[in-house]
């Protein structure tokens, strides 16, 4: 998160600052002349004055040049700098709810219009107004999960996580940087395998994980659809390997976002089977039989937790759920049939 900290400050966020509380606010010009940009009101500055902020000196000295001289003015420096607690604390809650949701109709959205199969709307146990649910479910638990996952993000934004920026130089680091992603995935699938089992214990399950489990014919829309001490838990591998293994930040980035990519799209109902990797991919066919059988396929990625703890079962197009709705679809035009006659 201190890779997006860092693009949204340069992009964004240090324009924002500046106009929202300038140095200039808190600071009489050295000429005793006005501000440049004259853009508050008088009650607006009398607020903002009365924020907490570092001593001014500290701000200006790091846009002081050698000869005394600012490099910039005052009206375009904020008063809150980069590395102040408070900004960083305003910037990653803004950010990570913004994120969340964009992330969540983007691809949710994509995998909804132009992969899940609509069909699957008339499953019997399909629920009515379904999508609108998970929806309401998911922005119910985005606060409460982003509020979970803040101490883990504001960690690495302060630099107490194992993840490291800079250039990739040499053989070595280049290996490292290929070889961390199969490890990532090996490791983060096989906590939450065990996380994800344990959340079926009925003490847990009850209380937890039943929220999301009353998506039996999911949608995309589901992926995110689950109490937010759900979420978080099954997210924790992914927190804690960035403060146990040094990994590149922009390779974790992207990988953070392709998680939540991955877990939209196992939630499409999908049940495309007899394809090469299916015995070892845990992709949207297992899940969709984990939706609809409960105890199997607790896996993210790959089959093979599964497999040791006995709990996976192959995809097979007899378990398909899309027979249900052709099932369901003849029996409607046989009883509508009758009725006509």
């Amino acid at each position: 998160m201190d890779l997006v900290l860092e693009l949204a400050d340069s992009l964004l966020l240090d324009t924002v600052y500046a106009r929202l509380m300038p140095v200039s606010l808190f600071n009489s010009p050295t000429n005793g002349s006005a501000s440049a940009f004259p853009v508050f009101d008088s009650k607006w500055s009398q607020l903002i004055s009365r924020v907490p902020h570092p001593p001014i000196v500290d701000v200006l000295s790091e846009y002081t040049t050698n000869d005394g001289a600012l490099s910039f003015s005052q009206d375009a420096i904020s008063v809150w700098p980069r590395d102040y607690i408070p900004r960083q604390i305003v910037s990653l809650v803004a950010i990570t709810m913004i994120g969340i949701h964009l992330l969540y109709f983007i691809f949710a959205g994509f995998s909804y219009y132009f992969i899940f199969n609509h069909d699957m709307m008339r499953h019997p146990r399909y629920l009515k107004n379904q999508v609108k649910l998970e929806i309401q479910s998911s922005l119910a638990a985005f606060p409460l999960l982003l509020a979970l996952m803040f101490p883990s993000f504001f960690g690495e934004v302060r630099g107490y996580s194992r993840l490291y920026g800079g250039e990739v130089q040499g053989v070595w680091e280049w290996t490292y940087l290929v070889l961390s992603v199969p490890f990532f995935l090996v490791f983060t699938d096989y906590c939450v395998y065990w996380i994800h089992r344990w959340l079926h214990l009925p003490f847990l399950y009850k209380r937890l994980h039943k929220p999301h489990h009353k998506w039996l014919v999911p949608t995309p829309f589901a992926s995110h659809a689950f109490h937010p001490v759900d979420g978080f838990a099954q997210a924790l591998p992914y927190h804690i390997y960035a403060y146990i293994f040094p990994m590149h930040r922009v390779l974790y980035l992207a990988l953070f976002v392709a998680v939540n990519c991955w877990t939209i799209f196992i939630h499409d109902s999908d049940m495309v089977t007899g394809h090469p990797l299916e015995e070892v991919i845990n992709g949207p066919a297992h899940h969709t039989l984990h939706h609809l059988y409960f105890t199997v396929n607790y896996g993210q990625y790959f089959t093979w937790a599964d497999r040791w703890g006995g709990s996976y079962r192959q995809p097979d197009k007899s378990l398909d759920p899309m027979l249900e709705v052709i099932a369901a679809d003849k029996k409607a035009a046989e009883l509508a049939k009758s009725k006509a006659e």
